[in-house]
This record gives structure tokens, sequence and C-alpha cells, in this order.
């Protein structure tokens, strides 16, 4: 009997973890920062701290006459409240906009189904999983995605050699890059420029976006970060 609850638990992680990677594999194909492996984890975590939950009074070896009180649903509820770091994790904040929510939101549906899974609520992991494809792949059509676009956060510093920003930006718009200054600081002292810009680049042009930020006048220094 023993033997065939350890499997049971078992498989109840193992489809945590199988469920989280489809969810996973959709947010890696579009390149955000929590990818297949965040998500997998994730969910293994999750099945793991439900089946701790819901079944490690049966291992302790506590006697019938023993006075212990148990609250199995302590360890789940800790869960979703430690899920939220993470979510904070995965969210930035670029200039005016917000980005990762939906990252976030992917971790927090990756630790339900984790939790439902390791409860042996497999037909609700399954179908909270078929929702959250639906939602991430096929919803994504319907809003302002151009997934032939990858957004990146460029930091430029400028000497005083440099031409006007509105200069600098028609030149990367004539490559097909569209970039918007989302901050802006200036030493008096030595006469240089912090700008931070949110871009738009065609993948084909990914490549080529460094050697074209380098190659305007007056720029000393190049940083390019992923976005979500």
């Amino acid at each position: 009997m023993a033997v065939t609850m350890q499997l049971e638990l078992v498989v109840r992680v193992v489809v945590g973890a199988a469920l989280s990677a489809v969810i996973g594999y959709e947010r890696d194909v579009h390149g955000r920062p929590a990818g297949l492996r965040t998500h997998v984890i994730v969910g293994i975590a999750s099945a793991t701290f439900m089946v701790v939950s819901t079944h490690f009074v049966y291992f302790q070896a506590y006697g019938a006459h023993d006075l212990v009180a148990v609250d199995p649903s302590r360890i789940a509820a800790s869960v979703v409240t430690g899920i939220g770091f993470l979510g904070g994790g995965a969210i930035l904040r670029t200039g005016l906009g917000v980005q990762g929510l939906t990252t976030a939101a992917g971790l927090w549906l990756v630790a339900s189904i984790g939790l439902a899974a390791g409860a042996g609520m497999y037909v609700s992991s399954v179908a909270a999983t078929a929702l959250g494809v639906l939602a991430l792949s096929v919803l994504r059509k319907l809003e302002d995605k151009d997934d032939a676009m990858l957004r990146r956060r460029v930091t430029l510093t400028l000497s005083d050699a440099a031409p006007p920003l509105s200069d600098m930006l028609a030149a990367l718009a004539a490559r097909g890059v569209r970039a918007s200054a989302t901050d802006y600081d200036r030493d008096l002292a030595d006469r240089r420029s912090r700008i931070a810009l949110d871009v738009r680049v065609p993948i084909a042009e990914r490549e080529r976006l460094l050697e074209l930020l380098e190659t305007q006048p007056g720029v000393e220094h190049v940083r390019i970060e992923p976005l979500s």
C-alpha cells in the first residue's frame, strides 16, 4: 500500500511538471524572461508542496492517540503567497510602461496547475492548462502584438558632438527601427547625455542594431537589454 501511494504521489508531481512545461514552452517561444525551465520548476515545486501538504501526516508515524492537529491547507496557501516574489521579479518598468505582467500571471497560473496536479485533480489541472494556452496564444492575436519585432531597452551615452535626438531617431527609423525616448539625463559638468530608448527592431535587423548605434556620431557608450 505504501509503495502504491508513493507512486501516486510521484505521478502527481510528474503531471504538474508536464502541464507546466506546456505553458513554459509558449513563453519561451516568445522570448520571455521566465521561459520553459522556470515554469517547469515552479510547477514541480507547487505540485511537491501540495503533495507534502496533503500527505505528510501519513509518513510521520503518529500514534492513534497522539494529540496532533494538522491543517493541510497551510503549505498550499503559502505557495500562493510565495509565487508573488517570482511574479514581481518578472515585472519590469520601462519609462511610462510596465512589462512582464503576462509572464507574472503565467507563473501564478503554473503554480495553481501544480497545486491541482499535486492534489490529484488531474482533470482540473489539464483544463486549466488548456485554458492558459488558449489565453496566451489564441487571444494574443487579438492584442497589439507584433512578433516580427523585438523589443529592446537601449541606453546611450552621448558626447557634445552628437546630433539632435530627433536626427538619430530618424536614422534608426530609416532602417525600420522604431525608437522612443523614455529617460533623459545630462551632466552639465562634462557635457555628456544619457538617454534611454524603448526600441522595436525587426528580427532581421537585430544583429545590426549594435553596429547601427555605434556608427552614430557622438555615441560613446551603448547598452542593450531585452524587454519582456
